[in-house]
């Protein structure tokens, strides 16, 4: 049984079938799903943004963050399912690795492949270290 399920989502494919995962075992075992975007810290400085770039790239983050929690969000309600939703700023897998320890998260439920899919084939770079470095059980979905 787990009392409180962690999904981290980015609004790819793969984090939808994780989210509708989560949403199943949630909705069998009455379980809180907190629904977590990570807006990774790097993506300002990679992308090169600097001056009035900064604050149109910060927007656009943001504005996928909350895209990305809505259609979680929408997806929980639709099946009656207890949930959070949070937005959190820094490397994606200590994020979520932190929010999963400080928030006794049972079990965290994330895709075989999001965004950075091109670069990690199996699981993605996020995946593979949330899986490597967490003590909490980790399910993937894949699409």
């Amino acid at each position: 049984m787990h009392d409180d399920i962690l999904v981290p989502t980015d609004g790819s494919d793969a984090s939808a079938v994780a989210v509708d995962e989560a949403i199943e075992i949630a909705d069998r075992e009455q379980t809180t799903v907190h629904f977590l975007h990570v807006v990774d810290a790097g993506t300002e400085m990679s992308a090169g943004a600097s001056g009035s770039i900064a604050p149109q790239l910060t927007e656009s983050l943001e504005a996928q963050a909350e895209s990305a929690l809505d259609e979680a969000a929408n997806r929980a309600d639709r099946a009656g399912v207890n949930y959070d939703r949070t937005t959190l700023e820094g490397d994606p897998h200590e994020v979520i690795a932190e929010y999963s320890t400080g928030h006794d998260i049972d079990l965290i439920v994330m895709g075989a492949s999001g965004r950075s899919g091109l670069k990690e084939h199996l699981l993605g770079s996020t995946t593979d270290r949330v899986v490597r470095t967490v003590e909490t059980s980790v399910l993937i979905a894949r699409p």
